[in-house]
Formats: structure tokens, C-alpha cells, sequence
């Protein structure tokens, strides 16, 4: 852990793939199962890149670079109903996951889930980890236009909770993530993945090796 800030925070914000949920073989199984019809294969090297983004920005992006025929749209429409059925079956909550969101709902913060994620997706999971009391907000990229590294999805989530961006806590496992929270003007503690390991948290507030390690930061 590093640079401690001296004011406390009154809201956290969760990002969820990573960070909430070991979702990270699902994702890109799904991924490459939409684009494998296609004649695509959707590479390791690719999923790094896109870390962060919106299901719309990636299939723009792959529809560009592969001269897909189907729309981004469509591609994410059928991403999304796919991994809906993935969640039901495979939602592997990170150690951690549910105790540390229902300490601090319990301790009085405001809670919100923040995902580059479709909407139905984000509520599926979080149904799934049994924590829709404490996480009713959920702020999906694809309702506010930009994912991350773009501050977009954070704003809107300081805007739902009432909270000043400068009160909120970001917990992020990607370096888009802590970009676009330190965009948005919120702390960031970086709790890394073991797809993200490998990135650079520098700018982060914190740096936890797990989750738990979170509640003697915000529960002193």
C-alpha cells in the first residue's frame, strides 16, 4: 500500500470483471465464440488491448481491423446474451467477494458498480453474488459512451451516488481502469488480476494484493 489520502472517502465504487468476479476465461471464451463464426481469431494480445472497453468500442474496432460483416451491434447483442448464460453457470466471486461490499454498506459508505459491462450483464452478476442490496447502483459504459480509459462511467456513477468525484474510492484491476478514475478526479486503489499483473498501477493511490486488504484502509 502507498500514499495514503488524508481525507476519508464517503462512497466506493467497484469495478466488476476482476475486481468482483474471476470473469476474465469467460469473457474471452464468449469472445471468441462470437468470432470464431467470423473467421477471427480473437488473440491474447487483442483482449489486453481492449481492457476496459465497451463491447461496442471493441467490435468497432474489430469490425474495422477484420472487415467484419456484421455490425458492432449485433455483436454485441449476441456477446452479451451469450455471456448471460456463461454468469448463471460460472460466476466465480474473488476472495473477498461478497464480505468486503457488505462490511462497508454495513459501515455506512455508498456503493456502486461501475463496469465497462451491458447492463443486464452487470445486474445478472451481481444477482448472482447475492449483493443487490448493497451494490443498487450499476453503471454500465455502454449507457454513457465512452469506456475506459475515459472518465465517462465514473462521472455518471458520482452523479447517481450524490457524492463529489473527489469523495469516491475506485477499486480497479486494469490500468485503463485507474486511468479513468484518476480522469474523473477519485482515488484509485488497484487491486490487479492475474491478467493485469503485469500493468502499470503507478498512479494509484493504493496497491492491495487482495480485496480484504481494502477494509483496514476504509474501517479505521
Amino acid at each position: 500500500m502507498s500514499r495514503r489520502r488524508p481525507l476519508p472517502y464517503d462512497a466506493v465504487v467497484f469495478d466488476m470483471d476482476g475486481v468482483l468476479v474471476d470473469s476474465e476465461p469467460m469473457h474471452v471464451d464468449a469472445m471468441r465464440e462470437v468470432l470464431r463464426p467470423l473467421g477471427v481469431a480473437y488473440t491474447d494480445r487483442e483482449n489486453r488491448e481492449f481492457f476496459g472497453h465497451t463491447d461496442l468500442e471493441v467490435f468497432r474496432a474489430l469490425r474495422a481491423r477484420h472487415r467484419l460483416p456484421v455490425d458492432e451491434h449485433e455483436l454485441t447483442r449476441r456477446r452479451t446474451a451469450l455471456l448471460l448464460r456463461l454468469t448463471r453457470r460460472r460466476t466465480v466471486p474473488m476472495p473477498g467477494v461478497p464480505e468486503v461490499p457488505r462490511r462497508l454498506h454495513a459501515h455506512g459508505y455508498r456503493l456502486a458498480v461501475a463496469s465497462s459491462s451491458a447492463p443486464e450483464l452487470i445486474r445478472a452478476t451481481v444477482d448472482q453474488l447475492g449483493l443487490a442490496r448493497e451494490l443498487r447502483e450499476q453503471v454500465s459504459g455502454l449507457a454513457v459512451g465512452r469506456g475506459k480509459p475515459a472518465p465517462d462511467v465514473f462521472l455518471e456513477t458520482a452523479r447517481r451516488l450524490g457524492v463529489a468525484p473527489g469523495r469516491c474510492l475506485v477499486v480497479e484491476d486494469s490500468r485503463n481502469g485507474l486511468l479513468a478514475a484518476r480522469a474523473a478526479g477519485m482515488a484509485c486503489a488497484a487491486v490487479p488480476c492475474p491478467a493485469t499483473r503485469h500493468e502499470d498501477f503507478a498512479e494509484a493511490d493504493f496497491r492491495l494484493a487482495a480485496l480484504l486488504e481494502l477494509l483496514p484502509i476504509l474501517l479505521r
